[in-house]
């Protein structure tokens, strides 16, 4: 065991509680008090259309894409640098993930090499946040006014980063936001469907009530459910939610203590960068970020495996991050790709995450740290 891990699920301090009220209340299924009130703050938050939990983010991917209406041969423009979910939501529908290259400097989809992937068959095309950096979305969703797509985001890492002064989220057509304990506000497991395209409203229920209109029914709406549409089980249970509404209570406070430990890397590695040692994190200033991760580009991918063992053998947990989608099994079966990937492929190849979380001895890690940077001289 490290003695500092990658990573350590933050508590507020008030989620016992809200779980022994839960408890209490008597109604543990789900969609009881504690998860109305996390729909609440999210639908403020974004102001969206209607804020759903879900069980996970990749629930509420799967939902995007049923409500896109996603069919066997159509085609996804997504990045290849992403978790497994962004592309298997679509996978699962019969769609081919179409993957095109990111950018050098926010790792995120290159809003340039978009338009040459669309073909008669596209569909949608999906943002993926990195780092809770947003993208271009602008150009993007200009991309889809024009070509009649639609836009998703998957903003699982972005929950409190802003694009242009808007929560990035708010601006697709849909969106999947995750709680997982590796994010900054947390359930355990757990993840919210963002509807900022109205017209997914009442559907998007229905979907996640297995395909029943058993919302509208409880709401006095029918007078009966029934099986109405294709869904599954998709909400949580209400001690996940009592859980995480005690973390959205205090979403601003997270974020900022996030930001200062983030902070206190960057202005860290000022020196190392300036020496071309490695490269920091690329802030566009369209942005602003919710700290959700730290990562560093070493020069090379053996120099960023020697880095890594340096710190674990000093106790410090670091690791990498995706393998890109594209050199997978599964991406080669089930994919295809847009032009080059190189600039994938490459970062891919020499990137380091370092642990961020609240409560972390940031000093003694960039002691730590200095220690490793220094062994690859030698």
């Amino acid at each position: 065991m490290p003695k500092v891990p990658f990573n350590r699920p933050h508590q507020t301090g008030f989620e016992i509680q809200n779980i022994e009220l839960a408890h209490k209340l008597g109604q543990l299924a789900g969609d009881g008090r504690f998860t109305h009130s996390c729909h609440e703050w999210l639908e403020s938050h974004f102001g969206c259309s209607k804020a759903l939990l879900t069980h996970s983010c990749t629930a509420a991917l799967e939902m995007c894409a049923i409500l896109a209406d996603i069919q066997p041969g159509d085609e996804v423009i997504m990045p290849s640098y992403t978790f497994v979910s962004t592309a298997n939501a679509f996978v699962l529908r019969g769609a081919i993930p179409v993957f095109v290259d990111i950018r050098k400097d926010t790792l995120n989809l290159d809003e340039s090499l978009v338009e040459e992937a669309i073909s008669s068959r596209t569909k949608a095309i999906v943002a993926v946040h990195y780092a809770g950096v947003a993208c271009e979305m602008d150009a993007l969703k200009e991309i889809c006014v024009r070509h009649q797509l639609l836009l998703i985001e998957d903003a699982a890492q972005a929950l409190m980063s802003l694009y242009k002064g808007k929560p990035v989220g708010s601006i697709g057509d849909l969106a999947a936001i995750s709680f997982h304990e590796t994010k900054n506000i947390i359930s355990g497991e757990g993840g919210a469907i963002i509807i900022n395209n109205p017209i997914f409203s009442d559907r998007a229920e229905i979907i996640r009530e297995k395909g029943t209109n058993r919302s509208q029914f409880f709401r006095g709406e029918i007078d009966k459910y029934t099986w109405v549409d294709i869904g599954s089980s998709y909400l949580p249970g209400e001690l996940i939610a009592a859980f995480l509404y005690a973390q959205l209570d205090e979403a601003v406070r997270i974020t900022r203590d996030r930001l200062n430990i983030w902070n206190s890397y960057h202005h860290f590695f000022e020196p190392y960068e300036s020496q071309g040692l490695l490269r920091r994190p690329i802030i566009t200033e369209n942005c602003s970020h919710n700290g959700h991760l730290y990562y560093l580009l070493l020069e090379n991918s053996e120099l960023r495996d020697q880095f890594i063992a340096a710190l674990k053998v000093i106790g410090v947990k670091a690791v990498f991050h995706y393998v890109p989608l594209h050199s997978s099994p599964a991406g080669i079966k089930y994919a295809q790709t847009s032009g080059s990937l190189k600039v994938t492929e490459d970062l891919a190849s020499r990137l380091v995450r370092l642990p961020l979380w609240l409560g972390l001895n940031i000093t003694s890690v960039q002691d730590s740290i200095r220690q490793a940077l220094d062994s690859l001289d030698s």
